[in-house]
């Protein structure tokens, strides 16, 4: 992977550059995360990432990919010479929040390669149209209003929040 500015991402062996995002998908991110990281510590849940951590999901050829925000339980988190490198396998939970450059096609690919890698839950982030569309293996969507409450279900356990509230 490039050691430069831009953020990569590793598709099927193909080398993808990812668009550096604008400030309103930053604060929808962050606030997030911040939820999140705040949840997962005061619980002992396990750890929150951004978009700069990188997850092998496949090998051979390799696809490495980088959710906005991502959670890893416990007892998954990898210890000494591991920290350095991209976690083998995918979050337990994968956040993207939809960007003017996304492309449906993008989306649902990367919502498949999640799933398909044994990820337990996506949720994906429309900031522009306020709602979220939480993915689940073998489940329908599930799609959440601005006055519904995304709940982290049996991944982040008593984790709840209103969806406007991510928001600007």
């Amino acid at each position: 992977m490039p050691s430069d500015t831009m953020r990569h991402e590793l598709v099927n062996g193909e080398l993808k550059t990812i668009s550096l995002a604008g400030f309103g998908h930053g604060i929808t991110g962050t606030e997030l995360a911040a939820r999140l990281h705040q949840h997962v510590k005061s619980n002992k849940l396990g750890v929150v990432l951004n978009a700069d951590t990188g997850f092998v999901l496949r090998r051979n050829p390799d696809t490495v990919r980088a959710p906005d925000v991502a959670f890893v339980k416990a007892s998954r988190i990898p210890t000494g010479p591991q920290l350095a490198k991209f976690l083998e396998g995918p979050p337990d939970l994968a956040v993207e929040i939809v960007s003017p450059t996304d492309t449906v096609d993008a989306l649902e690919e990367k919502v498949a390669d999640y799933l398909a890698a044994g990820c337990l839950m996506v949720w994906v982030i429309h900031p522009k149209a306020k709602y979220i569309t939480v993915h689940r293996p073998a489940s329908q969507p599930l799609v959440l209003r601005e006055s519904d409450h995304l709940d982290g279900q049996d991944v982040l356990p008593k984790f709840s929040c209103i969806v406007a509230d991510l928001f600007t």
